[in-house]
């Protein structure tokens, strides 16, 4: 049983690839970042983020062990976008599972 709680959002923008490749290459120093077949993982000490870039969204996928740990990785990684897409209008509406 996996006790994670997790978090999810879809940003609309044409530049996917550049923000997410943005998001690693900047959030990188402060976190972990892994590989996986679905896109970028970033890890931080509080949970992670994977970051999948489409051909019309980037999609986001935190996952902490507390709420607290969430809401810190969903205001980093949505933080940024929003601050590097800001000439996009990019915003970040995060999706809590029921």
């Amino acid at each position: 049983m996996n006790d994670e709680l997790s978090a999810s959002a879809v940003v609309p923008t044409g530049s996917a690839g550049r923000y997410v490749k943005q998001l690693v290459a900047h959030l990188g120093h402060k976190a972990e970042v892994r590989s996986e077949p679905e896109g970028q993982r970033l890890l931080f000490s509080t949970g992670s983020c994977l970051l999948v870039s489409g051909n019309d969204a980037v999609r986001l996928h935190a996952t902490a062990g507390t709420l607290e740990d969430l809401q810190h990785v969903e205001n980093i990684v949505g933080g940024h976008l929003e601050r590097f897409g800001h000439r996009d209008q990019l915003a970040v509406a995060w999706q809590h599972p029921s």
